[in-house]
């Protein structure tokens, strides 16, 4: 029972096998996942794939690298998306300074205007956050108060992870943490509370040991899954267990 709680198999990555690889998933414990928009084109398909398969649901939102190309009206769509049965977040949405595709103070904005759509629609977010830390920090300590969200693929600190579970937000671990270099990961997998873990994949991206390099996919989040219970040392089935709870209390999926 494993549920990969950060996916984008709506990407062209999968154009050629997308049948195949989530029965691949489901070959490998997965029992659900959420597939993530990145910009309202990928938002539509990610409603369509989660209309289409019933362990499928969709987060609709305007990635940073996006967020140039963010219209007013485009804030009124996402409200609407909300209101279909299998949209369950607003995401992903945050600030990305690594790339910088959009200019830093239009990614504040974009980000902003999209937490306020997720406290209109009474929805959890999720958040991207890439060598951003201070501002992401900053701007849901003033503007996600009372709301629920993750920060998907977790590069921050452990004091980081600390402030965002006091404000009641879930971390998300992702393929990194299976990498040599993973730093800090380690330890923060270790002291961050089992009932605000998630676990990911970020398919295609961010392919786990002994895959990296390749084409990441769903199936992949047993090996994330199974690194983090060894760092936590706890079996494979209690992590699983725990965390696809964690999903499901999250974003409303019964």
């Amino acid at each position: 029972m494993l549920f990969d709680s950060h996916a984008h198999i709506d990407d062209e990555k999968f154009d050629i096998d997308r049948e195949e690889v989530i029965q691949r998933a489901i070959d490998n414990g997965v029992t659900g996942i959420i597939n993530v928009g990145a910009s309202m084109e990928s938002s539509a398909r990610s409603i369509a794939l989660a209309e289409k398969y019933e362990g499928i649901y969709a987060a609709v939102g305007i990635h940073p690298h996006d967020a140039k190309d963010a219209l007013d009206t485009d804030y009124e769509q996402l409200v609407r998306w909300t209101a279909l049965d299998k949209v369950v977040a607003i995401g992903e949405i945050g600030l990305d300074y690594y790339y910088d595709f959009s200019p830093r103070e239009v990614q504040r904005s974009v980000f902003i205007h999209q937490l306020d759509v997720a406290r209109q629609t009474n929805m959890p977010f999720i958040i991207h956050d890439r060598d951003a830390h201070g501002d992401v920090l900053e701007i849901l300590k003033k503007e996600a108060k009372g709301l629920k969200g993750v920060l998907h693929c977790f590069s921050g600190s452990l004091e980081m992870a600390n402030e965002v579970i006091k404000m009641g937000l879930y971390v998300s671990i992702a393929g990194p943490v299976t990498f040599k270099n993973a730093a800090k990961l380690p330890e923060i997998v270790t002291k961050v509370p089992l009932e605000y873990l998630l676990v990911e994949t970020d398919s295609p991206y961010l392919t786990p040991q002994p895959y990296r390099g390749k084409r990441n996919e769903p199936a992949y989040v047993k090996l994330v899954a199974e690194q983090v219970a060894n760092l936590r040392g706890i079996e494979l089935d209690v992590l699983a267990k725990a965390t696809s709870e964690n999903v499901k209390r999250l974003f409303g999926i019964s």
